[in-house]
């Protein structure tokens, strides 16, 4: 899967720029043949206002960052101003919501899935030939989580606490496998690599340039140097 589409993978599911409440999505059935039948037809339902808003708001401030105005929020996710408010207090909480949703889909496009069951250097490095293929992305923009931290500059925010949260997650990931390696400092090595996996998100955005492999050959440095090999 090249990076564009990985990233388009990524999107949260079911947003759509064109939403309106008029013309609720169906799914048709296709026979052997490719010909679309009517019957029997199984409707998809259509995304609640909630679901709607929440895959706009990440689109949305993942391209343009956290200070796109609530009217732009709304035409995109065809959900009136006065609705929002019905469904959340502030711009701030469609934010933090709409990361806590999108923010597992990043997760698992970036980490192994569960049943790969390589040594535990295939999968720290999996991590970071993810992140060198997706910075060769046109719609790269780094890692959602540093940029809305680094954006909104207030680490009590709740979007704030949410990209915390995430973040500690993919440091738990190295801890455990670098554990699992026999590390003698598990706890230094996984936050050496989410430093490198950070400041390798950060250089592909502010150079505009794919990382070209330089996350996994840095990344790879480190695990030399503690002694993590590829054996079981």
């Amino acid at each position: 899967m090249g990076p564009s589409a990985a990233l388009s993978k990524w999107k949260p599911i079911g947003f759509h720029s064109t939403y309106t409440d008029l013309f609720p999505l169906h799914n048709g059935r296709r026979n052997l043949v490719g010909m679309t039948t009517s019957a029997p037809r199984t409707a998809s339902p259509a995304p609640s206002s909630r679901e709607r808003l929440l895959d706009a708001a990440a689109e949305l401030f993942y391209r343009d960052g956290v200070g796109v105005g609530v009217d732009a929020l709304c035409k995109a996710a065809g959900v009136s101003k006065r609705s929002m408010y019905q469904l959340f207090g502030s711009k701030d909480e469609v934010l933090a919501a709409s990361l806590e949703r999108s923010g597992p889909g990043y997760q698992t496009l970036m980490l192994p899935p569960p049943d790969d069951h390589r040594p535990p250097r295939a999968l720290l490095l999996h991590v970071f030939e993810r992140l060198d293929q997706l910075s060769a992305g046109s719609a790269y923009q780094g890692c959602p989580f540093v940029s809305t931290a680094t954006e909104l500059k207030d680490p009590e925010h709740p979007a704030s606490l949410v990209a915390r949260r995430f973040k500690q997650d993919l440091t738990a990931f190295f801890h455990a496998q670098a554990a699992r390696a026999g590390a003698s400092s598990p706890e230094t090595l996984a936050q050496q690599l989410t430093i490198v996996f950070d400041g390798s998100s950060a250089r592909a955005v502010v150079q505009a340039q794919p990382l070209d492999g330089l996350a996994t050959a840095t990344a790879a440095v480190l695990l030399d140097a503690a002694g993590i090999t590829d054996r079981p």
